[in-house]
């Protein structure tokens, strides 16, 4: 009887089995409708979302960037600076030269990893990055910058040229202790002309190329490095190019003050620039000593103080000439020459007046001793022996006689 009533439960029929049931019928019977009616649904949904596009508004965007932001520069122009050192300086070394050099200029600077990353850092290259205007970049193996001797080597292999440079017809070599000054009356593209414009190093130098500030034509570069190539360890870059290009025929190379691009051992009014060795540590006579000329330098050109090694004016040591030395200065030292040469000759001249002077008071007491001795001979000679006031008179006129003789004398061994 248990076992009846068991197994009648399993097949009874309740209320939540019929509501099962019922619910699998209408799914499998709307999974048997879908496919029929799945065309239409997609057109009505392609028609509701079609109306809503027509009521958006129109937005037409006009932009159209450019691939490389390079490309509005002049390929031909190129600012070039190779620094290993991360050096402070170089940051607004870099945003002054952006903003004086000619805008359709391009700058490069080649680095060390450290000296890359120090100036990458700062938010103002990185916009001249952005924009197209700069770019960074550390040489791969086997090229080496870290020592002068290395960057002479870069600047003499053609290979530099057209594996870095190529479509580059002018570079602007700057370094680290070299600056365009903004108050220059002239841009840089007057020079495009010259192959080779720089620092003279003497009034009458034959080539005013000194490489520290320097517009070069890449065209002549590749002349002399076709036939000729430079011997390690020798002769810095510049000058080994100057030498070359001097006597090449058609080429157009600054020399004197005549070409000449920037100030660095030799003054001249006005110029594009300056270059300061060793950021100040060897600066020439010629154009740094003179206190009055450097202040005329740094009112042309106020921005050369980034790169140059200064301090205020309150920290001046007790009695600096401002010609680099403590005391006298090279006028003073002149004038004090000439006010004891003067001296010397004021004293010749009193030395000789009192000369003069005793010798005439030498002659007037020989001569009234005469006088006197002629008086004495008239009176009588016998008399006068036996007078002995007389015989003092004439002690004391000898005596007179005697010591302005020893003054005489005196006077002139002085």
């Amino acid at each position: 009887m248990a076992a009846s009533n068991g197994s009648a439960g399993v097949f009874a029929i309740t209320k939540t089995r019929l509501l099962v049931f019922a619910s699998l019928a209408i799914t499998w019977w709307f999974a048997h409708l879908l496919p029929s009616y799945k065309p239409m649904i997609k057109a009505e949904f392609k028609s509701r979302l079609d109306e809503a596009r027509q009521k958006i508004p129109k937005i037409k965007v006009d932009w159209k960037p450019t691939d490389d932001p390079r490309a509005k520069y002049n390929a031909s122009k190129l600012a070039l600076i190779i620094e290993p050192r991360p050096i402070p300086h170089l940051v607004p070394q870099l945003l002054h030269m952006t903003s004086v050099v000619p805008p359709d200029w391009r700058f490069l600077f080649i680095g060390s990893n450290v000296s890359v990353v120090s100036v990458a850092r700062s938010y103002g290259i990185k916009h001249q990055q952005v924009i197209g205007k700069l770019d960074l970049m550390v040489l791969p193996d086997p090229w080496e910058i870290d020592t002068k001797e290395h960057v002479f080597r870069l600047l003499t292999d053609v290979r530099f040229y057209e594996e870095f440079l190529p479509g580059v017809e002018w570079i602007l070599k700057f370094e680290s202790d070299s600056i365009l000054c903004s108050n220059s009356p002239k841009s840089l593209n007057e020079w495009l002309d010259w192959s080779w414009a720089g620092a003279p190093r003497t009034p009458d130098d034959h080539f005013s190329g000194n490489g520290g500030l320097s517009l070069r034509r890449v065209s002549s570069i590749r002349k002399v490095l076709q036939f000729q190539e430079r011997y390690n360890d020798t002769e810095a870059e510049d000058e080994w190019f100057g030498k070359r290009l001097w006597v090449m025929q058609g080429e157009k190379v600054a020399h004197g003050k005549k070409g000449a691009l920037a100030v660095e051992d030799f003054y001249m009014e006005n110029p594009m620039g300056y270059h300061v060795r060793d950021g100040g540590q060897s600066l020439s006579d010629n154009v740094w000593k003179d206190p009055t000329q450097r202040r005329k330098i740094f009112d042309y050109c106020p921005e050369i103080s980034m790169i140059m090694d200064m301090k205020l004016e309150r920290e001046r040591c007790d009695n600096d000439n401002k010609e680099g030395g403590i005391g006298p200065t090279d006028a003073e030292k002149e004038k004090a020459a000439e006010e004891a040469k003067k001296a010397a000759v004021e004293a010749v001249k009193a030395k000789a007046k009192e000369e003069e002077r005793l010798k005439k008071e030498s002659e007037e007491e020989k001569k009234k001793q005469e006088e006197e001795e002629k008086k004495k001979q008239e009176q009588g000679g016998d008399d006068d022996e036996d007078d002995p006031l007389a015989n003092d008179a004439d002690a004391k006129a000898k005596a007179m006689a005697a010591e302005a003789q020893a003054k005489a004398a005196s006077a002139n061994r002085i």
